[in-house]
């Protein structure tokens, strides 16, 4: 299973935007996590296509937690941002060449394919059991517990303002 880099990017942003208590702009989370702001600002939008994020104009603006972090799932992330296409998709490669099984024996799914769903199931069930709430709390546990509100102070700075004081 390949996911695209910009799922990695849109659950770190996930777990940031727990610790904000104001918008974020994409600037700013780009920023943050030294990727490419224009990039970024598309994974965004992705999430907030999805319900997972709002986009706040003005000002104070930028992204905003739609839901409750316990309430949006890794597989809500991956889907909102590669979206929900199973990973294998079988082309009935066992009706094709010069032993090819008739349509008409061919009633159940080939045993590849049921093990790929299988998989694929199995998959999508584990990263469903996981929410973005669980992630800030490994951040806490791994990194202290003052990682996230580090984080949160460093998002409120005015760029530029370490270097002025």
């Amino acid at each position: 299973m390949k996911l695209s880099g910009g799922v990695e990017w849109a659950l770190h942003c996930c777990v940031v935007l727990t610790a904000a208590g104001e918008p974020v702009p994409a600037a700013r989370l780009a920023a943050l996590h030294d990727v490419s702001p224009s990039y970024l600002a598309k994974q965004m939008q992705a999430l907030s296509r999805a319900g997972l994020v709002r986009s706040v104009q003005g000002k104070s603006g930028g992204y905003v937690l739609i839901r409750q972090a316990h309430d949006i799932t890794l597989l809500d992330v991956v889907q909102a941002v590669d979206g929900a296409s199973p990973a294998f998709v079988c082309t009935e490669i066992r009706q094709r060449g010069p032993l090819a099984t008739p349509p008409e024996q061919c009633t159940k799914q080939c045993p590849i394919a049921r093990a790929m769903g299988m998989a694929d199931a199995a998959w999508r069930a584990s990263l469903a059991s996981v929410t973005i709430a669980d992630l800030a709390g490994s951040v806490e546990i791994d990194s202290g517990p003052e990682a996230l509100p580090n984080v949160a102070a460093w998002l409120t700075e005015k760029p530029g303002a370490q270097e002025a004081g």
